[in-house]
């Protein structure tokens, strides 16, 4: 049964999209941690492969939509910081 994982992917995958209307929102991704995220990501690559590997069953969907999530909100991240210090840096012409 795998119920609970499931529920644990559904609780944590509910609060990405709400961090990535916030990155989106505000433009400014302050406080978010780059290492955090790409751990995270390890973390859900890692439970897709365990899925594929041991018990493929329909809670691998859960974990490819979040890997989705998350690798949209470390673009966004990474896109953003640039973006912020190109324009703080001053310019050079």
């Amino acid at each position: 049964m795998y119920f609970f994982e499931a529920v644990m992917l559904i609780c944590f995958g509910a609060s990405w999209p709400m961090a990535i209307y916030k990155t989106l929102k505000t433009k400014n991704p302050v406080g978010k941690s780059l290492i955090f995220l790409y751990l995270v990501e390890i973390g859900y690559i890692a439970g897709c492969i365990n899925k594929v590997i041991n018990s493929m069953d329909w809670v691998l969907w859960l974990y490819i939509v979040n890997t989705m999530m998350v690798a949209t909100d470390i673009y966004l991240v990474t896109y953003y910081n640039r973006r912020n210090r190109l324009k703080a840096a001053p310019d050079h012409r």
